[in-house]
């Protein structure tokens, strides 16, 4: 699996999304603050300098790089917080905690972020070179679909900004980014097959 690693610097001139709503190898303590609920073909974590597999079951603690192989799924669970990562998906959990939020860095793949509609907002910040958006308390998907980036909503509201433009995602819309630097497209309403494609990606049954 190509690896493509993004430094803070990167990330930080590409953009970022923005939301609100085994054996510990570290070179520092970091707190636990998940699990790995369900590992689906082969999935890696690297944390300090080092790099293992993830088990099912596997704690996942701040600063740790999840990595997905080809045909492979991850089911983290933070708290009331699930992120479920597609194949060949590289996440950078920089930072979480459970009531308040932190940040996050998509390198490569596609991901849904799913916190129960009900619970207290959270403010959480996730990364990537295509753009920023801003979440509070909500379920999205995240990634490549259909040749370009992608953001869809299920419950709850986003703010996606790239380019130097905004838009506000709200329930059952998505938008699109060709490529980095390039602006959002308009919002659209997605339609069952889109929507049930882009959850596929990431090992979800609609």
């Amino acid at each position: 699996m190509q690896r493509a690693f993004f430094g803070r610097r990167a990330f930080i001139a590409g953009g970022a999304l923005v939301l609100s709503g085994f054996t510990a190898i570290p070179s520092r303590a970091s707190p636990v603050i998940g699990k790995a609920a369900d590992i689906r073909g082969k999935a890696n974590v690297r944390r300090a300098t080092k790099e293992q597999g993830l088990e099912k079951g596997g704690p996942i603690m701040t600063e740790d790089y999840v990595l997905t192989g080809a045909d492979s799924f991850a089911d983290l669970q933070l708290d009331d917080t699930r992120l479920l990562l597609g194949s060949k998906t590289e996440l950078l959990i920089d930072s979480f905690i459970a009531s308040q939020g932190g940040t996050m860095e998509l390198g490569t793949g596609q991901m849904v972020f799913d916190r129960p509609e009900g619970l207290p907002r959270i403010d959480l910040a996730l990364r990537t070179t295509f753009g920023m958006i801003g979440v509070r308390g909500t379920k999205f998907f995240a990634g490549p679909n259909r040749g370009v980036f992608a953001v869809f909503v299920e419950h709850g509201q986003v703010s996606v900004e790239g380019g130097g433009v905004q838009r506000l995602v709200g329930a059952g819309e998505g938008i699109e980014i060709a490529k980095p630097g390039d602006a959002p497209n308009e919002t659209v309403v997605w339609k069952e097959a889109r929507i049930a494609e882009a959850y596929a990606s990431v090992g979800l049954s609609r």
